[in-house]
């Protein structure tokens, strides 16, 4: 396993190691429930770009450490501070700001990130766990956008992205009054892929993993690609639309390995090219 160089620092607020095909990535600041403040987002985005940019890893998992939360969302202690400071208020969005463009409002990763949750997902956390491509939970995690009862409002997407993956009065009910979600609800809204233990929530995670890594990186980047593009086109428009990461699974060397393989009767030996 390989880590990223960090500074001493950086190093109490994200974790960045890699094993193998995968990139693991670590929100570390348990003592405030892996809150997120500038210092961190700023280096999400280097871990984020040193993720997109490394042909050698497939997918990502995120999670906190500590055990009682994936984040409960933005250091309100620190968002205080930013405001007695004059730091001009904002709706959506980073920009401007460290960490820009956070992956919230990235769309240039086509490799699949999992979100692995245990204890709360809140606020930015929730919305950070949106954002990814699959969230693996505990049984025991709790996910709320409480930003209404703050003052603020879910300026990280989580407007967005409930009301586009719940039944758009079911997602106002949790956006007006911040009210918690167990992770059996999320499950059963189909915003959770799996819920367990927390005791198994590794291992599962693993298992997810392991599936993913079967399959063509270029064939899974496409999909992954042409799903959230395609998202709010219609079925004809999305025939015609043209998909980045589609022309070069068309133009990798593994296009030509599954069908050889699976001919062979053999496992096919991906070379993500």
């Amino acid at each position: 396993m390989s880590s990223v160089e960090l500074s001493s620092e950086q190093q109490l607020s994200v974790l960045y190691e890699k094993k193998g095909k995968v990139a693991y990535i670590t929100l570390n600041r348990p003592g405030v429930l892996n809150a997120m403040d500038l210092d961190m987002h700023a280096r999400l985005l280097e871990i984020w770009n040193d993720f997109n940019a490394d042909e050698n890893i497939w997918v990502g998992v995120i999670s906190g450490a500590g055990g009682k939360a994936f984040s409960v969302g933005q250091d309100i202690k620190e968002l205080r501070e930013r405001y007695k400071a004059g730091e001009p208020f904002s709706s959506f969005g980073s920009g401007g700001r460290p960490g820009w463009p956070r992956l919230t409002e990235r769309f240039d990763i086509q490799k699949p990130i999992i979100a692995m949750v245990d204890g709360y997902a809140m606020g930015g956390g929730f919305e950070l766990a949106l954002a990814c491509d699959l969230i693996i939970a505990s049984d025991n995690s709790v996910f709320a956008l409480p930003e209404a009862k703050l003052g603020l409002i879910q300026g990280a997407g989580g407007i967005f992205r409930l009301t586009r993956q719940l039944p758009l009065k079911k997602a106002m009910g949790y956006l007006l009054t911040g009210r918690e979600m167990s992770a059996n609800e999320a499950f059963d809204f189909g915003l959770v892929n799996e819920v367990v233990p927390a005791e198994q929530l590794a291992e599962t995670v693993e298992s997810w993993l392991e599936k993913i890594l079967l399959c063509s990186p270029m064939s899974v980047r496409a999909i992954k690609n042409v799903a959230y593009q395609s998202a709010s086109l219609s079925v004809e428009e999305a025939f015609e639309q043209h998909y980045h990461a589609e022309q070069r699974r068309l133009e990798s060397a593994d296009l030509v390995e599954g069908v050889n393989a699976f001919l062979e009767k053999r496992c096919p030996e991906w070379e993500g090219e």
